[in-house]
């Protein structure tokens, strides 16, 4: 069994610098006042247009994204790949609303989808939805309503790029992640990838949906897919994660007066990722899997089952990633043990992916047990270098 404890492994690539930014970066935002008055900061100094690039670029944005550019990120793509991870490149760009805009985010993926034409190193490319249309749009199409024809030229649009993606991502053989979003939008975006999967996935992989697990539905959504999937004769491509917007998900229910989408307890929504990773071994032959956690017990779990079914190490159907940054005890020591792992690594111009960073740090302030984990770790290791 893999050894998640093994720092040496897991750091074997960072440099006594790299060490010691980590070590201020996550003691930072483990401290909720100081990770929240420093967040408040860049807001007023986005909001001003105050020059503040220059130390965004030394400290987060170093420690968590690749570059400004697909060439910029290369340096990274590379240090990762001698360790054996692959690299998604993430153009992070947030909160956009033009079409200008949309069509930037339809460029950098087709870049990156001839990047990873016959190129190992990058795995998967990846694209969120609100990347390419306007979140209200989405909004509408949740909730069924009846599209103008404003709406319904951006809508058009909207899925004209996404052909373009998929086709372009078809032709050099690179399967594609679509990153889940909030519930309030994601029922459009699931019936949109539903429809890929049914168009892409006949011989074998090419789309992926998100489904996030801390979400009260999921399980039974996961079965609902496999069914369709029997009956329809295509296979899944599934990215299991706990989630990314818990607080947003409570606040509006709460507002709105509707049952909240959302598990309350942690515990829950590890017994449901747990229980998607068991559902889909299971049904191995019918789905591939990108198991996106940075939880040991359920990293741990993932092998046991493998084991149980003895499936290959480096088996293609199943990956397991994390984020650029975190939770490098998780992803280089089952790299070591020729198991598939990749790195999320976003890129872009630096003030365009502060707002992504903000998102990052404001979810790393409600998950403080793997902020306390991260600085551990990273102790752990600048003493043990210190004392060979």
């Amino acid at each position: 069994m893999v050894d998640f404890t093994n720092i040496k492994q897991a750091f074997s690539d960072k440099s006594n610098k790299d060490l010691n930014r980590a070590f201020v970066l996550f003691k930072t935002i483990s401290n909720p006042k100081i990770s929240s008055i420093l967040t408040s900061l860049v807001k007023l100094a986005l909001l001003f247009r105050l020059p503040i690039s220059y130390f965004i670029k030394n400290t987060i944005y170093k420690h968590f994204c690749g570059g400004e550019t697909i060439d910029d990120s290369k340096k990274t793509i590379n240090k990762l790949w001698k360790s054996s991870i692959g690299t998604i490149l993430d153009y992070s760009a947030e909160g956009k609303k033009s079409e200008d805009d949309f069509n930037k985010v339809l460029k950098e993926t087709l870049q990156v989808i001839k990047e990873s034409e016959n190129n190992k190193r990058i795995p998967f490319i990846v694209f969120k939805a609100t990347g390419l249309i306007q979140f209200s749009v989405l909004e509408k199409l949740n909730t069924n309503k009846k599209l103008n024809n404003i709406d319904q030229n951006k809508f058009n649009g909207f899925l004209d790029k996404i052909s373009i993606i998929c086709n372009a991502a078809k032709e050099s053989n690179t399967p594609v992640l679509i990153d889940a979003e909030e519930s309030w939008i994601q029922d459009a975006i699931d019936n949109i990838v539903l429809n890929l999967m049914r168009a892409y996935n006949k011989e074998h992989v090419m789309i992926y949906n998100t489904l996030q697990f801390y979400r009260v539905d999921r399980i039974k959504y996961l079965n609902k897919l496999l069914e369709i999937s029997r009956e329809e004769n295509f296979k899944l491509g599934l990215k299991l994660v706990r989630g990314a917007y818990h607080q947003q998900e409570i606040e509006r229910a709460k507002q709105r007066k509707y049952p909240i989408p959302v598990h309350l307890k942690k515990e829950m929504t590890d017994r449901d990722f747990n229980l998607s990773l068991e559902i889909c071994i299971d049904n191995i032959n019918r789905v591939s899997i990108c198991s996106g956690t940075h939880n040991e017990e359920s990293s741990a779990f993932l092998l046991e089952l493998m084991k149980e079914k003895e499936i290959e190490n480096n088996d293609k159907r199943i990956c397991s990633s994390q984020l650029l940054g975190m939770s490098d005890n998780i992803s280089y020591n089952l790299s070591a043990e020729n198991y598939n792992v990749s790195k999320y690594v976003p890129y872009g111009p630096i003030r365009e992916v502060i707002p992504y960073l903000i998102r990052r740090a404001e979810e790393n302030k409600s998950i403080s047990g793997q902020m306390s984990r991260e600085l551990k770790s990273i102790v752990k290791e600048k003493n043990r270098r210190k004392n060979n």
